[in-house]
């Protein structure tokens, strides 16, 4: 089996490739969903936040979160892929590894990721997720 990867990853769902080849085309291994990431913010909040009284005087007030919940859920997902990706690679079945995604979600995929210092993990910031793997292709490396 080849130990080259690559993760195409958005908020909703992230897909898991590999190449038999440098240069050659992508196959599906696995894909992973996350339903909850395609929802508006209000649609993840169950009821309006909390009211609390100051802690000196008459005062009440309408009780925050520190975290927002769209970005609770994206946390939420990207520790779910990295566990399958540290999984693999703890066993040997991927020895490198490219993360495709935007921005937002990288950063945290990156900072979830704690993968063997014998795996090389890179980076590219395009969100490709939309695409089928003959136009990921195209978008990566001549070289994996």
């Amino acid at each position: 089996m080849t130990k080259r990867w690559v993760v195409v990853a958005d908020q909703s769902k992230a897909r898991i490739f590999t190449t038999e080849e440098p240069r050659g085309p992508l196959l599906e291994l696995a894909s992973l969903d996350n339903p909850l990431g395609r929802e508006q913010e209000q649609e993840l909040v169950s009821d309006r936040p909390g009211r609390s009284f100051d802690s000196k005087g008459q005062g009440r007030h309408a009780m925050g979160t520190a975290v927002d919940p769209a970005e609770t859920e994206t946390m939420r997902f990207a520790r779910r892929i990295a566990d399958h990706l540290q999984d693999a690679c703890n066993e040997g079945r991927c020895k490198t590894l490219l993360l495709v995604a935007g921005p937002q979600m990288l950063g945290v995929l990156r900072k979830q990721l704690n993968t063997p210092d014998s795996v090389k993990v890179s980076a590219i910031d395009k969100n490709l997720g939309q695409y089928d793997a003959r136009t990921i292709r195209t978008h990566l490396p001549e070289r994996l």
